[in-house]
């Protein structure tokens, strides 16, 4: 008799778990807490910058955030989504995009490698909130 197998849909939704972190998507400003171990000490870590990239592979779901650091240099890290080494995604403000991958942002220097940012009125605001609950 041959064992039983997982399918990869299975597998890729095996250990997901709701995170309840605020809603974001490419474009947007957000702040990741992540947990550094240090020796025998535990800290944590900000890094905020703009989403460029998202990945979306059920438990391999990962994000790219990307900031301008000390002297116009340019840092981009990539957050698996589950891990429990994410303490706390912060929401900070919603960006103005028309791709849904940011990559062409890397050779910008400046203000222009910055997202504008999306500015909605008192109705659409409105909408959002009924539509979140």
């Amino acid at each position: 008799m041959k064992a039983k197998k997982f399918t990869k849909e299975t597998i890729l939704q095996m250990g997901i778990i709701d995170r309840n972190f605020d809603k974001f998507g490419i474009g947007d400003v957000v702040k990741v807490s992540q947990k550094i171990k240090e020796g025998d000490k535990e800290r944590i870590q900000i890094f905020e910058g703009d989403v460029i990239a998202m990945s979306n592979n059920g438990i391999a779901t990962t994000f790219m955030v990307r900031r301008i650091g000390a002297n116009s240099v340019s840092v981009e890290r990539i957050f698996p989504y589950y891990s429990p080494l994410i303490e706390h995604i912060e929401f900070i403000r919603k960006g103005k995009i028309r791709r849904a991958k940011l990559y062409y942002m890397r050779e910008r220097i400046g203000k222009r490698a910055r997202v504008k940012e999306k500015v909605l009125t008192k109705e659409q605001k409105q909408h959002n909130r009924q539509q979140a609950a």
